[in-house]
């Protein structure tokens, strides 16, 4: 195992455990932004400050409010006062549209993913956008 390949695995991980602090029960998403191997954010999907934590209906449908894990790790690095530009995202979960945008605006040059999303117009955007994308193999 190279040293990168090491290192995605450790931080993969990272996002599982850090995915354990959302309060969605319908699916926990983990989010770390790292650069020159440090983690400058880390983020989870849930409400935004200040809402109660439940992010899904009575009827088990998400809220449209709820920020997804990517946005958080985003919005979080940007109060931070850090660059993200060159940095790489660790995300449990590939990105949707909606992140991809934040993600490319952003300055993340690679996205590393665990799990396929059912739809692949975020991994498209990045591809396009010249984001180096891959899904972790374990």
């Amino acid at each position: 195992m190279d040293n990168r390949t090491k290192f995605d695995a450790s931080y993969i991980e990272m996002a599982s455990v850090w995915a354990r602090n959302s309060y969605c029960s319908r699916r926990k998403v983990g989010a770390i932004i790292v650069k020159d191997r440090m983690i400058i954010s880390d983020g989870y999907n849930g409400t935004p400050s200040g809402f109660e934590n439940v992010c899904e209906d009575d009827n088990g449908v998400t809220k449209p409010y709820v920020l997804h894990a990517e946005a958080n790790a985003i919005t979080k690095v940007a109060k931070s006062g850090n660059s993200s530009q060159g940095a790489t995202m660790y995300v449990t979960a590939s990105p949707c549209m909606e992140c991809a945008k934040l993600i490319i605006q952003s300055g993340i040059s690679r996205v590393v993913y665990r799990d396929e999303y059912r739809i692949s117009d975020g991994i498209d955007l990045l591809r396009r956008a010249g984001v180096e994308v891959e899904k972790f193999e374990e």
